[in-house]
């Protein structure tokens, strides 16, 4: 499983390294837009559409994606789009997390498709634009997420249980602890120092997310990094819900050793529109 998981992550970066620093954007756009069409026909799976129709989603989600750059969007978007994404993730992370399991079953699992599909095409449109800004502010949202889970993960492991006896999510992902969170969030904060400090010193031409929150001040700025922390977190357990709803352990198998595509981008789902939503605002 090691081995699998570690050649498939050499494999993922030596397609996505060089498409994400070439001069023209076309490649990572591409290369992005297919990994969403996979994620779609993902979430027809793990929503019972059944084989057809699983691929149809992810038709449409690259339909979708290809009229977003077709109108422009990706160079410049309303900024309401934001305001809109980030307010449905923030209600429906809220209902689907208070209402568990069985509710997301009584959705018609057409609408459940329909909503997923214009997620993901919102994902790989904030993705894209962030992209546009540079590289730097890119990697930066990338990172923040990462760092998340890599500090929730060893916080959770070393003091999971410790300090607050109550799961964060026993009955949707009963590994994960509060200690982690806090941790992760934590984790998050120190990278946003140390990046902005090298941004701050090797005048880098395109600031990253955190100067450009930090820009704004500590009552901006913190305040919207523990916001982004705990939406990554309900960006995975939205997607742990969804798989335990449908009985599946990992969405696919299309990455071996590390499961599906969803299981590698569900706490950015959330966290990229929201990156842009922040930066519309400041």
């Amino acid at each position: 499983m090691l081995k699998q998981r570690i050649i498939t992550a050499l494999v993922l970066l030596a397609l996505l390294l060089p498409a994400l620093f070439a001069a023209n954007p076309w490649p990572f756009m591409v290369l992005t837009v297919l990994m969403i069409a996979a994620g779609a026909w993902e979430w027809g799976r793990l929503n019972a559409m059944g084989p057809l129709w699983s691929w149809v989603g992810a038709l449409v989600a690259l339909a979708l994606c290809g009229l977003a750059q077709r109108s422009g969007w990706v160079q410049a978007s309303p900024p309401q789009l934001w305001l809109l994404a980030g307010a449905g993730w923030v209600l429906l992370g809220a209902w689907m997390l208070s209402r568990g399991v069985a509710a997301w079953a009584l959705w018609p699992k057409t609408w459940r498709w329909l909503v997923g599909l214009c997620l993901l095409a919102m994902a790989w449109l904030a993705m894209a634009q962030a992209h546009q800004r540079g590289v730097n502010f890119l990697l930066s949202v990338l990172v923040l997420v990462w760092a998340a889970d890599v500090f929730a993960y060893f916080f959770g492991r070393a003091l999971g249980g410790r300090f607050v006896r109550v799961k964060l999510a026993p009955s949707i992902s009963p590994g994960k602890s509060w200690e982690g969170v806090f941790g992760g969030m934590l984790g998050v904060m120190l990278v946003a120092l140390i990046w902005a400090e090298v941004d701050r010193r090797w005048a880098v031409p395109n600031l990253s997310f955190y100067s450009l929150l930090l820009a704004k001040g500590a009552w901006v700025a913190w305040p919207a990094l523990l916001f982004m922390c705990a939406m990554s977190v309900v960006g995975d357990l939205v997607e742990s819900l969804v798989k335990r709803s449908a009985g599946m352990k990992d969405s696919s198998g299309l990455l071996p050793g590390h499961g599906g595509v969803l299981d590698r981008v569900d706490a950015l789902l959330p966290t990229l529109p929201l990156a842009m939503m922040l930066v519309a605002w400041i």
